[in-house]
């Protein structure tokens, strides 16, 4: 996700791998998706240029998204699931290898040695808090990476219409045993019910990965994600998936 123009460029190439080419929608009429703002919200999404935690957010920076590393572990059907905040010194060699797969190479431009996937973390760990890098631990085996960024605060926002406190998600499945068999789709359900859960000022979970990755696509839309609209990013042409609150039960 060539090199890094800000500090999301890169990201939105990413996300697993998994199957079934989607289908090319209209982009939806003014709707859900039309931005309904008031004046505080207005200020949040201004801050996505701006290095400063929104006013509206009442957090201190560090804290955008609600304490990650404090979201309890959640059940899935293939064990318990929990996202882990990375580090440096402990994860560094594994995400490095799982950087230089082929599959995960293709999308998120991160191969190389351990100074680049060094980079691509340091600039999170090190920033506002705004994105957070996190292991995906099953049954207490570390085997994907997930993003949990805000996607009103990234420059994505220039590209949709964002609304304040909208969660963005980047994943990818680090051993190949776990990719095609669903485990994607099911992360994706649990780390979204994650953000809903924990996030309660977030509406909209928010995704965008790559148009030409159809397994990625396909594991959204299994995750409860509907294909909002194809948009034009610097760097790609991706899907806009989008979960909402209001349907969290119905899927």
């Amino acid at each position: 996700m060539t090199r890094r123009r800000s500090t999301h460029a890169r990201a939105h190439r990413r996300e697993e791998s998994d199957t079934v080419p989607p289908t090319r929608p209209s982009v939806e009429p003014p709707g859900d998706d039309t931005l309904d703002l008031r004046v505080d919200d207005l200020v949040a999404l201004l801050a996505a240029g701006n290095p400063s935690p929104a006013p509206d957010d009442g957090l201190p920076a560090g804290d955008l998204l609600d304490s990650v590393a404090d979201w309890d572990p959640t059940p899935t059907r293939f064990g318990a699931f929990q996202l882990v905040p990375a580090r440096l010194d402990r994860d560094l060699p594994l995400l490095t290898r799982w950087m230089n797969d082929p599959a995960v190479a293709a999308f998120w431009e991160l191969a190389g040695p351990e100074t680049v996937t060094a980079e691509h973390l340091r600039a999170q760990l090190q920033g506002d808090g705004r994105s957070v890098p996190c292991l995906g631990v099953l049954d207490d085996v570390p085997m994907s990476y997930f993003e949990i960024y805000r996607a009103d605060l990234d420059p994505l926002a220039r590209h949709y219409p964002a609304r304040p406190h909208d969660t963005g998600i980047h994943l990818l499945v680090g051993g190949v045993s776990d990719r095609g068999r669903g485990v994607g789709t099911a992360l994706l359900r649990a780390v979204a019910e994650l953000v809903l859960d924990h996030r309660p000022r977030c509406a909209r979970v928010i995704a965008e990965p790559d148009i030409r990755n159809t397994p990625s696509v396909s594991a959204f839309l299994g995750a409860g994600f509907r294909y909002a609209a194809e948009v034009d990013l610097p760097d790609k042409r991706a899907a806009l998936m989008i979960r909402d609150r209001s349907l969290r039960h119905a899927l």
